[in-house]
């Protein structure tokens, strides 16, 4: 098979490069245009760059993860702002021989508690519970916690929702009184101690930042084992991508480029293994919350899904998960390479040519799927403008033809092989093949006349 054996598509593979932004997420020419202005521009014109002292993670490895784990707010800052740097690595670093930043104890721990902290609040008020009335300190004119959360309305009347006429507060025991904030929100179904708008905006921006450090680190080559054998970290972004209906966009980005940089290594059993766990998350509700990803409408997203799929079925102990959800990764991969969007198209090629050499009932099943032979034999007539991707839904077409079930479905466009191997000296010897496959096998029922496409 081509995945397995990489002297049948020429060479041996390169690993999968590093992303930047999901497929989708910039316009392909402009980003191609930004990426050569930068290679070509000297380094005194790219603007300022701020260089840490090589010691420094060292020096504070434990200030970092306890100012992380303390919940206040400046330390909390502190320490997001300092990693936010340290995670950032520009091409010509000097921080080549520093510690690797997962390998500091705790601090991957410290940095997912910031987003799980965010996650327990961050359920909306029309999905949570119904209110109930609390009757503790309602005799109480004032909480101690601060203006932000007074008992009282802005017409100096208490906000008792829930309360009867038989109250034992009266609205004549506060008439002297002027406070002007709002509201009854120690009557809310969370209690005394619930955050306001406020307090709730900064924890999400912190979970944010948090999360795109957790993806900065995923660059790194020498955190891709730990963070690939840390299973409170895809815990933590797996259900962050399951929620991302309601979830912060920035947060669900964050999190899936993370997923999508790790996944040549990462092994779904993990989620069954004996490491600690912190969020029940099984192989199946991963693998589903990936499948929502990929149904959805934003391009970044299932561009990056489908790019995630293809990297995730290299690792044959991922397979059992993934192929029964086959069917329907087909039809939206094939989907998917009818969109405009060039990124699109990219990323479901690249994913169904790894999935069309895992065994015999993905590519029946591919080649049985409607309108994907016509698209892909679109994407090489177009063509698409990166070639590798031309090249890739050439062997992904070679593959299908090495079924003798798919022969019948194949034969259908022999005419477009054939002017595929006339018209274009880069697929003609892939053509050549498909087309000796379909004509000149002995058990091919087929006029034996055809063979002239034999090699």
């Amino acid at each position: 098979m081509q995945k397995r054996e990489q002297g049948k598509s020429g060479g041996a593979a390169a690993p999968p490069a590093k992303r930047g932004r999901p497929f989708g997420s910039t316009n392909s020419s402009a980003a191609a245009a930004a990426f050569a202005a930068d290679t070509a521009a000297p380094l005194s014109l790219l603007g300022p760059s701020l260089h840490v002292h090589s010691a420094f993670p060292d020096q504070n490895n434990k200030r970092l993860v306890l100012a992380l784990q303390s919940g206040l707010k400046s330390e909390v800052t502190w320490a997001l702002n300092t990693l936010g740097i340290l995670s950032f690595k520009e091409k010509e670093d000097m921080r080549r021989d520093s510690t690797p930043l997962a390998k500091i104890p705790g601090l991957l721990d410290a940095l997912l508690q910031v987003i799980d902290d965010w996650r327990d609040v961050a359920v909306p008020k029309e999905l949570a519970k119904g209110p109930r009335v609390r009757t503790l300190g309602a005799n109480n004119f004032a909480s101690g916690f601060g203006n932000e959360n007074e008992l009282l309305g802005s017409n100096g009347n208490l906000q008792l929702s829930g309360f009867g006429s038989g109250s034992s507060v009266t609205e004549a025991s506060l008439k002297n009184v002027t406070k002007s904030q709002s509201s009854g929100w120690w009557l809310g179904e969370d209690g005394l101690f619930n955050l306001n708008d406020e307090g709730r905006a900064e924890k999400q921006m912190c979970a944010v930042v948090a999360s795109n450090i957790i993806r900065n680190f995923s660059f790194m080559p020498e955190n891709e084992v730990i963070m690939a054998q840390h299973r409170h970290s895809f815990e933590t972004v797996f259900q962050c991508i399951e929620d991302y209906v309601t979830e912060d966009e920035e947060l669900v980005t964050n999190a899936l480029e993370t997923i999508v940089n790790l996944a040549p290594l990462l092994d779904l059993r993990i989620f069954s293994s004996s490491k600690p766990s912190y969020i029940k998350i099984t192989e199946k509700r991963a693998v589903q919350a990936i499948m929502g990803m990929l149904g959805s409408n934003v391009k970044a997203w299932h561009c990056a899904a489908a790019e995630m799929l293809g990297r995730l079925i290299i690792n044959p102990d991922n397979e059992p998960f993934l192929l029964p959800f086959v069917p329907k990764i087909h039809k939206r991969l094939v989907d998917l390479m009818s969109v405009p969007a060039l990124d699109a198209q990219a990323a479901a090629v690249g994913a169904l040519y790894n999935l069309a050499e895992v065994n015999m009932d993905c590519r029946l099943k591919l080649a049985s799927e409607r309108w994907a032979i016509d698209r892909l034999l679109k994407i090489i007539k177009t063509p698409h403008p990166i070639p590798e991707i031309c090249r890739k839904a050439a062997m992904i077409l070679e593959s299908l033809v090495s079924e003798p079930q798919n022969r019948a479905l194949l034969l259908i466009y022999e005419n477009a092989f054939a002017e595929i191997l006339f018209s274009d000296a880069r697929y003609s010897d892939t053509f050549a093949r498909i087309l000796y496959e379909l004509t000149a096998r002995p058990n091919n029922k087929v006029n034996a006349a055809r063979g002239v496409w034999g090699m």
